[in-house]
């Protein structure tokens, strides 16, 4: 157990690793960042921000000889980094569960071998590939890189067959994995817990609203029944504990119109659809991860109120973004609590920031919450 005062490490510099460290140093313990970004979110608050690449040999030795243990806000850190990490204190989550999250062809066959469903999809990393993955999915469909796609990045929309050749041509050939697009009922999450004894806990099931492919907002309870709430949260957990997972982990589910539960992706870290977990529950997410990794005993994950998360992207800051959003109708509505990320610039479907609308009654947040989105602006 790592008691306040132990020293921990954060691969990343993102709004993941601020959030991480102000729950950390709140809690007393003090945070390291390596992260190459001078100016990044998290090196803002840390204790010490390393600033230099994510493989540099002396940067990742020095941090490695400062920290009691050292963990990750996003998915994409080199596992020979993180396996590099582990000759000078406890690396979590492993390189072993990172690496399978940060190839889609490897996270599908991953959640197959746990007996769950993702969606319907072919593979295809060669042209040769092509027309077996066809036989793999029905139309439309949409065709996303297996690595390196976030927020609706290297995705591409394709109604036909025919389509299929091309859209590989303009992703320049690299692996990629085609899915069938899904007759959806909603998008749900789950962020969970889980500690070295294998013991897990799961927040809230939550349920997320899209725009353009990148998360608007986040309402929690989900509105879907108790049968699927257990089935995604019995999910996450397989997957977690097949992973031996240490950490917080937080996986994505479709349901279909038919009540079907499929599994759409995972990130091992804290994630975007949990931050309402920040103004709304006992613990927050990020505390848990602190909790996680230092082998602390649970929080308590209880919701206290119902929410609504809603994201704000670098748009809100207008086409030179110089322009600061309306932030005195945010302030002006009592049951709303703003987060901003400490970006130096706003870049159209950058996440700059998000706020939380909270009511005794889900719809009466998320109808305050769109209100205040619409006059941000």
């Amino acid at each position: 157990m790592l008691l306040p005062g132990s020293t921990l490490g954060m691969l990343g510099g993102g709004q993941l690793g601020r959030m991480f460290t102000v729950a950390a140093r709140t809690m007393g313990y003090k945070v390291i960042v390596l992260e190459p970004d001078p100016d990044s979110p998290t090196g803002q608050l840390a204790d010490e921000h390393i600033i230099t690449a994510y493989d540099d040999k002396a940067g990742l030795e020095k941090l490695g000889k400062a920290c009691d243990v050292i963990t990750t806000e996003f998915e994409n850190i080199p596992a020979t980094v993180l396996n590099k990490l582990t000759d000078y204190c406890p690396v979590y989550p492993s390189a072993e569960s990172v690496e399978k999250a940060q190839d889609r062809i490897i996270e599908k066959a991953f959640i197959l071998s746990c007996g769950l469903l993702p969606v319907p999809y072919g593979v295809i990393t060669t042209k040769s590939e092509i027309s077996e993955a066809i036989k793999q999915v029905k139309f439309p469909a949409i065709l996303k890189t297996a690595r390196f796609g976030y927020d609706g990045k290297g995705q591409q929309v394709i109604n036909n067959a025919d389509e299929v050749e091309a859209a590989f041509n303009s992703a320049n050939q690299v692996p990629c994995v085609l899915e069938q697009r899904i007759d959806l009922d909603c998008e749900i999450s789950v962020i969970l817990g889980r500690n070295e004894k294998g013991e897990s806990q799961c927040f809230p099931v939550a349920e997320n609203i899209h725009k353009d492919g990148i998360l608007f907002q986040t309402l929690v309870p989900a509105s879907v029944d108790s049968n699927i709430t257990q089935a995604a949260q019995a999910a996450a957990k397989r997957m977690a504990d097949k992973l031996d997972y240490i950490g917080v982990l937080a996986v994505e589910f479709f349901v279909t119109k038919k009540g079907e539960l499929l599994v759409n992706e995972m990130a091992p870290r804290t994630h975007n659809s949990g931050h309402y977990t920040l103004d709304s529950c006992v613990t927050s997410q990020f505390e848990q991860q602190v909790r996680m990794i230092c082998g602390l005993p649970f929080g308590d994950t209880r919701l206290l109120s119902p929410v609504v998360m809603t994201n704000l992207l670098g748009d809100l800051w207008g086409e030179q973004a110089k322009k600061n959003p309306n932030w005195d109708i945010l302030f002006k509505s009592h049951t709303s609590k703003l987060h901003l990320y400490g970006k130096k610039e706003a870049r159209k479907g950058r996440k700059m920031g998000h706020f939380c609308t909270l009511s005794e009654k889900l719809e009466i947040a998320q109808a305050e919450a769109v209100k205040i989105f619409n006059l941000l602006c």
